[in-house]
């Protein structure tokens, strides 16, 4: 990517964004109206506009031929278009691969989800997300020639495209730069990477209201990992292992775990493991569904599975709330919803493994809101940049449309 090209599509965008804010608050609006709301030249907008209707991403409603006097041209009325899906989130899971597709005026117009076997090549990956990013279009009759931007979340450590400091290599994490490019070239809009369960963090967060100041937030799902707020703002730290708390050794003696390391908190606490420390305790747990109906059941050794594992993380959130003292804690992820008791046992576990001076103000620990399609909702804020918890954030690369 050139210089100069930079320099163009930076401004460029900047002017996009701006016009299409003026829509999204003021409704179908005139150029002149335009014009006069977002401080650019007739010149300028009128180039602005049209690369916005040359994509599609608004349309002329009307015009006030039927009203106005005098001669000259109708003054035409833009405003956005509502079957342009602008915005993607993605979210890269270790066994799928979830889409939510948003339009012009951040609202939701699709979401789906598709799942593939752990250890799936990368090629196959994108390939489903392509997929499935046709089939939500389809679906609700959207166009994607207007793509503002794209947030992808993928697993393991990751630094951002433009922090300093080398990537780190990671067996379950893709080619950062390939992701990029490949997403880049399809939609031809700017392309924002990070790891996923970070962009999870800042979707739960921004879905209360208020900003955090402190927050540690830990997503149990097919791996296990972490996102942290601090003072405001969501942290990816020097080498993008910010809130890599899934890697944090639980068990020295443990089982091997996807890293290299072995007794790490993923493979105690992650969905796999506890479906599988269920069954080696006799209960037919093969899948969410029927851990959900072992513990409305009262299922003994499903009981006393949830609480082990709920230890376990309370002692690591533990270590980690005495470290960084946050102001609130939450335990998301798909079991959390089927398995309360875990977040009670983590909750009682890690206020015992606090600093005795911490009970005057109690750490605040509680289940995500979200469900499993937090990640990509996390990548769609990210990309949004709306939040005060993105402050310092990576922004997402400009594209090559000069």
């Amino acid at each position: 990517m050139s210089t100069l090209t930079d320099v163009r599509a930076v401004p460029r965008r900047t002017h996009e964004e701006r016009v299409l804010d003026a829509l999204r608050s003021g409704g179908a609006l005139s150029r002149g109206d335009l014009a006069e709301r977002v401080g650019l030249s007739r010149t300028t907008l009128s180039e602005v506009t049209g690369e916005l209707l040359r994509r599609g991403a608004i349309v002329v409603v009307d015009d006030d031929s039927a009203t106005r006097r005098g001669s000259g041209r109708p003054a035409q009325r833009l405003a956005l278009d509502p079957a342009s899906g602008q915005f993607l989130g993605i979210d890269f899971g270790h066994r799928r691969v979830q889409v939510v597709l948003a339009d012009a005026a951040h609202q939701v117009m699709a979401s789906g989800a598709d799942r593939y076997a752990d250890g799936t090549e990368w090629d196959e990956r994108i390939e489903r997300a392509m997929g499935l990013i046709d089939r939500l279009a389809g679906e609700v009759g959207a166009h994607l020639t207007a793509l503002q931007a794209i947030g992808i979340g993928v697993p393991g450590p990751y630094t951002g495209a433009r922090q300093a400091g080398p990537r780190v290599s990671w067996r379950a994490q893709p080619a950062p730069d390939r992701v990029d490019r490949v997403f880049a070239e399809r939609f031809g809009a700017p392309v924002l990477v990070d790891n996923n369960t970070r962009l999870a963090a800042l979707a739960e967060a921004v879905s209360r209201p208020g900003a955090p100041g402190h927050l540690l937030y830990v997503r149990l799902s097919d791996g296990v990992g972490g996102g942290l707020v601090v003072d405001g703002r969501l942290v990816t730290g020097s080498r993008g292992l910010a809130g890599e708390i899934g890697h944090v050794t639980a068990d020295p003696g443990g089982s091997a775990c996807r890293c290299g390391k072995r007794g790490c908190l993923e493979t105690v606490a992650s969905t796999a493991a506890i479906l599988a420390a269920c069954r080696a305790r006799g209960a037919q747990t093969d899948t969410l569904e029927d851990l959900a109906d072992a513990v409305a059941k009262s299922d003994p050794a499903t009981d006393a599975v949830l609480r082990d594992v709920g230890t376990v993380l309370g002692r690591v959130l533990g270590a980690a709330a005495m470290t960084l003292d946050p102001g609130e804690v939450v335990i998301a992820g798909e079991v959390v919803h089927v398995a309360p008791a875990l977040v009670d046992q983590a909750a009682a576990t890690l206020r015992y493994e606090l600093y005795p001076l911490a009970a005057a103000a109690p750490i605040a620990v509680r289940a995500g809101q979200l469900r499993d399609s937090d990640g990509a909702h996390g990548a769609l804020a990210a990309v949004f940049h709306s939040s005060p918890l993105l402050a310092g954030y990576p922004q997402p690369e400009p594209d090559q449309r000069a």
